[in-house]
């Protein structure tokens, strides 16, 4: 994967009345523009997960995620341009026909393993079970669930190289903590990072973003002492991977106003938050804002949707 190969990533403002008021200027950072199916924070996180696996040796990857996990197909689609195969141990039971996101994924080349949730969320990285695996699949270079390893944070330190303006705060939205460690890793302390979680009860991340900086500090010997941080938890919409009417009209509107399409699990929340904070507090007022789009438009596959 070489880094010559991106297209240039663009900051796209949003203009809106009450944000020009409050001399508010938010942009989004276009990383959803990186690649069609490797997008956003997943082409960050695989990159140097995808180098570590050629240096082992590896020519197989395993990974984790649920049958909607933007990871899963990213990780097909990096698996097949890169020459890895690609094993997906899915959270749940086998559905037929195959939801959008793991019909791409194996259309990609990704073989599945299901395993029931409790078992999932208990065992999944128990050591006898990857044993398992390795005896049934042979051996294999291991990707957490969404991505998220100090790898992945060293990939996602490199997302604001593409900040060409002074700003006050970036925002990203959250899921297993990666791309927002990568961010907080490689701002100066002058700089606010707030994440927005996509799951209900997401205060818990905080714990693992930690422990990823704390990982990453001690595998590349950096020091980070960055206290200007934070999650937003108000703004999950009832948890991972679920919609109202509200967020749905709110992506729809963006994108015929802005012509930047969002998605429903992530971005999509991030955003409505934001301009929600923007409206109704004086939270952002007088501060320049950089939202990082993280890509993971083909999750909206999912839903009844139109942008």
């Amino acid at each position: 994967m070489q880094y010559q190969q991106l297209p240039p990533i663009p900051l796209q403002q949003v203009k809106l009345d009450f944000l020009e008021e409050k001399k508010i200027q938010l942009y989004v950072l276009r990383e959803d523009l990186i690649h069609p199916t490797i997008s956003g924070n997943k082409w960050r996180k695989l990159y140097y997960n995808l180098q570590e696996a050629n240096k082992q040796g590896k020519n197989q990857l395993l990974t984790f995620g649920g049958a909607f996990s933007n990871h899963i197909a990213a990780t097909a689609a990096a698996g097949k341009q890169f020459g890895f195969k690609t094993i997906g141990i899915i959270r749940g039971e086998e559905h037929l026909p195959l939801n959008p996101t793991l019909q791409l994924a194996k259309e990609n080349g990704m073989q599945f393993h299901y395993v029931n949730r409790t078992f999932y969320r208990e065992k999944k990285y128990d050591f006898e079970f990857l044993e398992t695996l390795k005896e049934q699949y042979s051996d294999f270079y291991l990707v957490p669930e969404g991505g998220s390893n100090t790898f992945a944070v060293k990939g996602c330190t490199e997302i604001i190289k593409n900040i060409n303006i002074d700003y006050d705060t970036i925002c990203c939205a959250c899921g297993t903590g990666g791309t927002i460690a990568g961010i907080i890793a490689s701002v100066d302390e002058t700089k606010e990072v707030i994440g927005f979680p996509a799951l209900k009860g997401g205060e818990f991340l905080k714990n693992d973003i930690q422990q990823l900086l704390a990982d990453y500090q001690q595998q590349f010997f950096v020091e980070i002492n960055h206290p200007n941080w934070s999650l937003n938890t108000d703004y999950h919409f009832g948890g991972y991977a679920k919609i109202t009417h509200e967020l749905i009209d709110f992506v729809n509107g963006f994108y015929q106003n802005h012509t930047i399409p969002l998605d429903l699990i992530y971005t999509g929340k991030m955003l409505f938050g934001i301009l929600h904070l923007a409206k109704t507090t004086a939270f952002f007022n007088g501060k320049k804002i950089v939202a990082v789009h993280t890509g993971g438009l083909q999750g909206n596959c999912g839903f009844e949707y139109n942008s």
